[in-house]
Parts: C-alpha cells; sequence; structure tokens
C-alpha cells in the first residue's frame, strides 16, 4: 500500500522560511523519481523541484536559490526546504512520485503516486 504524506506547512511573513516533508512507504524505484508541486489559485499546477532515481535534481526559474529538495532513504523522506518565501509561493505543495520510468516529476504527467497537500501561505 503506498502512501505519500506531507507536512510542514504554514503561514510565515515574507522573507521567513519553512521546510516540507513528504513520508513515503510501498514505493520501489526503478529509475524513477519525486518532486514536489503546487497548485495556486485558480487551480494552476506547476512543477516546484524533482529529484530523479539518478540524483538528478531540477527547480523551476522562480525557486532557484531559494528552495531546496533532498530525500533521506533512511527516513523515507523527502524534503523541500523553502527559504526568503514571497507571498506568490502561497500555494497548496503536494509531493508526487513514480518508482518507473516513464513519468515526468517536472511537469507531474504520468506520475503514479500523489500525496494530499500541505498549505503555504506567506503574507
Amino acid at each position: 500500500h503506498v502512501q505519500l504524506v506531507e507536512s510542514g506547512g504554514g503561514s510565515v511573513q515574507t522573507g521567513g522560511s519553512l521546510k516540507l516533508s513528504c513520508r513515503y512507504s510501498g514505493i520501489t524505484f526503478r529509475g524513477g523519481c519525486m518532486g514536489w508541486f503546487r497548485r495556486l489559485r485558480g487551480d494552476k499546477r506547476e512543477g516546484v523541484a524533482s529529484l530523479d532515481d539518478d540524483g538528478k535534481i531540477m527547480y523551476r526559474d522562480s525557486v532557484k536559490g531559494r528552495f531546496t529538495i533532498s530525500k533521506d532513504n533512511t527516513k523515507n523522506t523527502l524534503y523541500l526546504q523553502m527559504n526568503n518565501l514571497k507571498p506568490e509561493d502561497t500555494a497548496l505543495y503536494t509531493c508526487a512520485a513514480t518508482g518507473r520510468l516513464g513519468g515526468s516529476c517536472q511537469t507531474g504527467a504520468y506520475l503514479q503516486y500523489w500525496g494530499q497537500g500541505t498549505q503555504v501561505t506567506v503574507s
């Protein structure tokens, strides 16, 4: 049974920091990836950061230098450290994963598993 459970969201002021966690279980990675996505107002979803099974990391331009994605395999947890937060970062943040090749953790296409999300509000 696969589960992705996010935590760590909250309300912060502009310039503040938050660290999101995504604890996962039941996934066997064979060339897959994990990523963070956010859903903005108007239901627009966008990829924020991705980490491939081979270690490749990518960020969307607007978060480069401010956000850091990482993974602790001993704890089965994906993280997103978010610094210097801006009001435009306000969104529902969701982690997603696929254990196989073919999915994109940058666009969200063909990903097998999604969490429920954690809200981040920056004012």
